[in-house]
């Protein structure tokens, strides 16, 4: 019988059609494929997501997470040694960040470090030099002499001018050497930033440390309390007697006691090289892989370099490397749990965020221990004229009541404690910290806050503390950067005379009618406002303004009393 031809139209007899067949080869084959690579691809994300898991276990942020493969931190700055040798290839490091397109903070560093060497080493010239023993010399034979014809001690002013012209030698001396060694790196980034600020949630930590001996435990407090330690990241620049250089260490001025008229007897007294806190924190198991990741950028300087502690934060602000906020500290605190993130939290949560600035005076601590923070926080809303003549009656901030923990939202204070203030990195673009304040200690923080205000920034109380400090009495002994400053000299009260000269810049922008432009010329010391607009008011509000906001007087030298601040009334 002939066989009928297949009819393929119909579906049970279109599987068996050769092409059909092949076809469905082929599609099988690639859909084993394709599960096989979606099965490696999850396995590799699986393990993916282990590593990444793990490393955040480990508190320690991979490259992707905290932006370390930005070339702007490359090469890692050294945390050790103390005075090590250069950075590897240091001279195109320094050359390609002062060109202004290629910065690095290695780069910086060796900027910085090398005027630490050139400012060491002319404090050692000066300190040699048979002028100072003439000086001082004079200084003993005039002031007797007007002691003897007038049969009463010199005025301030008449023991101010016996010396002058070597003070101003000094001052030319560090002027000129920022200028050479620093102004080239402000003038590089004026008004920019010198890295992008990234977006994500990082926090600064400025630090100058002077002789610190709760530098470790402070930075220890820091990330154990941390919500987020991985993503902290310290500035510190750590000025120390260590014992390198043949000097014997000194110890502050100690009471000893009362003399027979009850006041008190001190006495400075050789003491052992100062206890270096970031070696002892990157040494200790727990904390070395932040050190070995880069998160403690460090620079050292000789105690007898130091020039205070605006210049100090000046330094360690060239350390910040693009994180999202950027906090100052001192180096003797204890930190609450997540102040990380409440931080955060509540400085956003002001009415002028991002332009908004959380400061306060901490409370005080005697021990580390438990803190947990959560007490109302102070309210910087008073200040003063200083009546000491040391001060060059400088307007001096204090604290005046407590904000109320359950408001809605932070409130406006007057003013910045240059100890703790919390910000957007965009703050360093805005108010770019001063290099030319050398020996200012008071002073600093009405500086800080005319220029943040004027330049559009509003400063809030923290609705609660999240930090304590480690107030610190005379009798502490512990030393004082202004007791280094004329040690090597045998000078004693040099920062004194020095400071001076040097605060007129911050009184010539406050406004005090004693120093003007022109008497500062007149009177010789011109050089302190070197660059001075570069570091002055902003523009978005006037200091008029400022000081009709803050109730001070500067003409009459009064501060009144700021209801709206104490009250909390201002969002």
């Amino acid at each position: 019988e002939k066989q009928r031809p297949v009819d393929y139209s119909k579906s049970s007899t279109l599987v068996f059609h050769p092409v059909f067949l092949a076809l469905f080869g082929l599609a099988a084959l690639s859909l084993c494929v394709s599960f096989y690579l979606v099965l490696q691809h999850l396995q590799d994300d699986t393990t993916t997501l282990v590593d990444i898991s793990s490393a955040h276990n480990a508190i320690i942020m991979t490259d992707e997470e905290n932006n370390d493969h930005a070339p702007h931190l490359y090469p890692r700055l050294p945390y050790l040694p103390m005075f090590g040798s250069e950075i590897s290839d240091a001279d195109k490091l320094m050359s390609d960040t002062l060109s202004g397109k290629f910065p690095t903070i290695a780069g910086i560093a060796v900027v910085l470090n090398r005027f630490f060497n050139a400012l060491h080493d002319k404090n050692l010239e000066n300190s040699k030099k048979e002028s100072g023993l003439m000086e001082l010399i004079q200084d003993y034979f005039l002031l007797a002499k007007t002691i003897y014809v007038r049969s009463k001690k010199p005025t301030e002013e008449e023991k101010f001018s016996l010396s002058a012209t070597g003070l101003m030698d000094l001052i030319q001396d560090y002027f000129l050497l920022a200028k050479t060694h620093l102004r080239p790196l402000e003038e590089a980034y004026r008004g920019r930033e010198i890295f992008p600020i990234r977006d994500d949630e990082s926090i600064f930590v400025s630090l100058a440390a002077f002789r610190e001996h709760l530098l470790g435990q402070t930075l220890k407090s820091a990330f154990d309390q941390a919500e987020h330690p991985e993503k902290l990241f310290i500035g510190a620049v750590v000025q120390n007697c260590f014992g390198t250089d043949g000097r014997q260490c000194k110890t502050g001025l100690e009471v000893i006691g009362k003399n027979e008229q009850g006041r008190d007897m001190v006495k400075m007294s050789d003491a052992p090289p100062d206890k270096n806190g970031i070696e002892e924190f990157c040494s200790t198991p727990e904390y070395a892989k932040y050190c070995k990741a880069g998160h403690i950028r460090v620079l050292y300087m000789h105690d007898t370099d130091a020039l205070g502690p605006a210049v100090a934060r000046y330094y360690a602000s060239k350390l910040w490397g693009g994180e999202t906020y950027f906090m100052q500290m001192d180096a003797h605190l204890e930190f609450a749990p997540s102040w990380d993130i409440k931080y955060i939290k509540e400085v956003r949560a002001a009415k002028n965020y991002p332009k908004s600035v959380l400061s306060a005076y901490p409370p005080g601590f005697s021990q580390f221990g438990a803190y947990t923070g959560g007490t109302a926080g102070s309210r910087l809303c008073r200040c003063e004229f200083s009546t000491s003549d040391v001060e060059q009656h400088i307007i001096r901030i204090n604290t005046n009541g407590s904000t109320n923990k359950n408001s809605p939202r932070p409130t406006q204070v007057a003013f910045i404690a240059a100890g703790f203030f919390f910000a957007r990195a965009e703050f360093l673009v805005d108010v770019p910290f001063d290099p030319f304040v050398p020996w200012c200690f008071m002073g600093e923080e009405i500086a800080l806050s005319v220029r943040a205000w004027t330049q559009g920034w509003a400063i809030y109380a923290p609705r609660q503390n999240l930090i304590a400090h480690q107030y610190r009495p005379g009798r502490m002994g512990l030393p004082k950067f202004w007791e280094s400053v004329g040690r090597d000299s045998g000078r004693p009260n040099l920062n004194t005379r020095l400071q001076a000269r040097t605060l007129r810049r911050i009184k010539h922008m406050v406004g005090y009618p004693t120093d003007t432009s022109e008497l500062i010329e007149q009177d010789g010391d011109g050089i302190v406002l070197t660059d001075y607009t570069h570091y002055a008011l902003g523009t978005v509000r006037t200091a008029e303004e400022y000081f009709n906001f803050t109730r001070i007087d500067v003409i009459n030298q009064q501060c009144k009393h700021m209801q709206w601040c104490t009250k909390g009334e201002l969002e």
